[in-house]
């Protein structure tokens, strides 16, 4: 049976992937909740915008009003939840931006929808018996692992070490006490490091990837011996909308890629499909290893994550389809296939669309 989800932040990176893997894999319809900010891009939503299936809404998860018009005026049946300010750099930077957001937007956006599932309760059962909040959020709320063979697990304890991870925390403590205490049927997610089409330029991979491009020196933190564990943002799309329709209510689920790769490895993967797949360099460049710079690490750096995502695989069935090789070849090829998204978003001209849609 076809139902309406309400995705929040589905105009970023990992709630784009999922709104077109919902309009275009399966019958459901679509209500994307984003306020465009910087990371939000309606660009990467062109395949789908026109979709009878899917309507956009412009607004903040912490205007109060706003979203309880749109819970009234869209009767979700599924609530997927990626509003979220998400650059760890930014948050040293700028941490007020993240607590606004991540904590007190996800406390707006929970009672809203509480408000919304408690009518249900009284004018139709049924649907409120089905409903479902699903909160994605991310491996960082753990902190980091030192054995190497440690994996993050769904009892892991909690130690943020940025203000991004730490918000972030909050906002899944949130999720859970507004599950224990009010009965809202909530499901949590903390996935590993995405990548893929549509990144947004200032991450690791796009970012090596268009430096690379344009024969700009590529900036490697510390050694580059940090491990993280990479997941296509194409197969965390699938397991998220799985989770929200399959998933046991109150439970939590992380979503890993099973590639742990160190930072320095990544860079150098891509380097080397650059090779093949762009051979002619910018003037000046010998190979694209040559732009590798090391630069001081970051402060609170955390040194590997790593998560065991045995519990999706057993109790719902989902493994990803893409390994680091395939995913990355994907990757490196989209962006080439695709300067025109890149160089909007590089020039800033993509702020246009979401100038139009303020409009």
């Amino acid at each position: 049976m076809s139902k309406t989800f309400l995705v929040t932040g589905g105009a970023g990176f990992i709630g784009s992937a999922v709104v077109r893997e919902l309009i275009e894999q399966t019958s459901h319809r679509v209500v994307n909740v984003d306020k465009l900010t910087y990371a939000g891009n309606p660009e990467s939503l062109a395949r789908v915008d026109s979709d009878e299936r899917y309507e956009f809404r412009l607004a903040d998860i912490g205007d109060a009003a706003a979203m309880a018009r749109i819970f009234r005026e869209c009767q979700p049946d599924v609530v997927m939840h990626l509003a979220a300010e998400s650059h760890v750099d930014r948050s040293i930077d700028g941490p007020a931006a993240f607590i606004e957001t991540n904590v007190v937007g996800t406390y707006v956006l929970l009672e809203a929808t509480r408000t919304y599932w408690k009518s249900l309760i009284d004018s139709d059962p049924r649907k409120a018996a089905d409903f479902r909040f699903h909160h994605i959020s991310t491996d960082e709320v753990y902190g980091d692992l030192h054995g190497v063979d440690d994996l993050f697990t769904e009892t892991t304890p909690y130690a943020p070490s940025s203000p991004y991870s730490a918000s972030k925390a909050s906002s899944d403590h949130l999720v859970r006490a507004w599950h224990r205490t009010y009965g809202l049927p909530t499901l949590v997610t903390n996935c590993s490091n995405n990548y893929g089409p549509y990144h947004f330029p200032e991450k690791l991979i796009p970012l090596t990837i268009l430096s690379a491009l344009a024969g700009k020196s590529l900036p490697v933190y510390g050694d580059g011996k940090q491990v993280r564990d990479w997941l296509f943002v194409e197969d965390h799309a699938r397991a998220l909308i799985q989770v929200a329709t399959e998933g046991v209510v109150g439970e939590t689920y992380n979503i890993g890629g099973h590639n742990e790769k160190q930072n320095i490895q990544v860079v150098e993967t891509i380097c080397d499909l650059l090779e093949e797949l762009a051979p002619q360099k910018p003037d000046g460049i010998s190979q694209y290893r040559d732009l590798i710079t090391f630069v001081a690490d970051r402060p609170g750096h955390d040194q590997r994550y790593a998560i065991d995502a045995s519990k999706i695989q057993c109790e719902l069935g989902w493994t990803p389809k893409e390994t680091f090789e395939s995913g990355m070849r994907k990757t490196v090829q989209w962006f080439l296939d695709n300067d025109l998204w890149w160089r909007r978003v590089q020039n800033g001209s993509y702020q246009g669309e979401r100038l139009g849609a303020i409009a």
